[in-house]
């Protein structure tokens, strides 16, 4: 690399949402640390802040503008760049907030490296050769305004590179993301608009990565994606969920790795059998369940019925009576009714989940649920939020 620098700017990376989210910080930071930048200790003391955003809620859009405008404020002098899922939805409303140079959605993540040695001081750094000018990004990619960068996500087929969490704060289990986007619809989730079609990591770069990971010392890697039961249905030739899992353990030295969340109908009895037949997979699942009233599943766009869900829990008990069961609930789902409400706690109560996450309905624009006109009072629905946390507590 050719350099003029007489520093590299240093740079903070604010992370918001799940565990896949947190891999692509994670790639930012490793490509980041190779083109020479410093991890700044916070923002206040960063030249350069990513803010990696979640948009699964209102809420976590809140927090997103929140920090911006506290970073800002804290820090008038730092270039914001605002990425992650909310930047990819709605890239006009953070592009208004102070402080934010650039806007840049799910879709051009990998290209933030590039951007950054762009907008840097010309004076203190060089842009390392193998990576894309901002002339020739604006040749073939969209920009709606002079901060943003989104784009089209369904025909882009690859995943971030070295899509891996770890080495960094106090991670002591790296998060490998094998799977990114997703396929279905359910009808509150937006997504599938944000994080495009699904795609998966080829088995061998899988395998590699956490070879690598294994040699730099970690004991244990937590396998991740958006939808990680459909992994390599994409793939030619396709490429079975399980059938990676063994290629894990039969071609690497890794003492433990686990899955992330994983949607209840791809819990088989044969990836089951697989978790029993080994102590080196942890034995933890997390299944969405979203609700236990049949008639809001099927509003949900949820391709199962609560009996099919007990039965997955069923089986993994009869296998794995030690195993941890946690799941997703969603309250307030618009058209929900007292009923509905209650057949989702009875469920709670008779199933032996370790824990629960409960999640308030938060209207997303663009979803079928959004257009509903039977929405819930905002005072039942944090009512009926209150009473599935308290149940969680009791089976805890």
């Amino acid at each position: 690399m050719n350099c003029r620098q007489k520093q590299m700017p240093t740079f903070h990376i604010e992370q918001f949402g799940c565990r896949a989210t947190q891999a692509d910080a994670a790639a930012i930071e490793r490509q980041l640390r190779a083109q020479g930048h410093t991890v700044a200790k916070n923002p206040a003391a960063s030249e350069i802040v990513v803010i990696n955003t979640c948009t699964v809620t209102a809420s976590a859009d809140a927090q997103a503008r929140d920090a911006i405008r506290k970073i800002h404020a804290h820090n008038p002098k730092a270039k914001i760049i605002a990425t992650g899922c909310y930047a990819q939805r709605a890239p006009e409303e953070l592009a208004a907030l102070p402080g934010v140079t650039h806007v840049v959605g799910n879709s051009h993540k990998p290209e933030i490296p590039a951007l950054i040695a762009k907008i840097a001081p010309p004076n203190s750094i060089a842009v390392p050769a193998g990576f894309v000018s901002m002339h020739a990004l604006a040749a073939t990619t969209l920009w709606s305004s002079p901060k943003i960068l989104t784009g089209n996500i369904f025909d882009r087929a690859e995943l971030l590179p070295a899509p891996v969490l770890g080495g960094e704060s106090n991670h002591t289990r790296p998060t490998l993301k094998i799977q990114d986007g997703c396929n279905s619809r359910c009808s509150y989730c937006v997504i599938p608009f944000v994080r495009g079609k699904s795609r998966s990591l080829p088995p061998n770069e899988v395998v590699e990565e956490i070879r690598r990971l294994s040699t730099d010392g970690y004991k244990e890697v937590v396998l991740s994606g958006i939808n990680l039961g459909t992994y390599g249905r994409d793939l030619q030739p396709r490429v079975e969920f399980a059938d990676l899992l063994r290629r894990i353990l039969d071609e690497t030295d890794i003492a433990r790795f686990r899955i992330s969340s994983i949607e209840p109908l791809d819990v088989t009895q044969e990836l089951i059998a697989l978790f029993a037949s080994t102590p080196r997979i942890a034995q933890h699942f997390h299944m969405p369940l979203q609700s236990a009233s049949d008639r809001i599943l099927a509003a949900m766009h949820r391709w199962y019925r609560a009996e099919h869900y007990a039965r997955r829990v069923e089986l993994i008990r009869e296998h794995l009576p030690h195993a941890a069961i946690g799941a997703d609930v969603i309250t307030g789902f618009p058209g929900e009714s007292a009923e509905d409400h209650a057949a989702t706690v009875e469920f709670i109560e008779r199933l032996p989940f370790t824990y629960l996450h409960v999640f308030s309905y938060s209207m997303r624009p663009g979803t079928k649920a959004a257009a509903r006109s039977n929405q819930i009072p905002g005072a039942t629905i944090h009512s009926r939020a209150r009473e599935l946390r308290e149940q969680s507590l009791a089976n805890s």
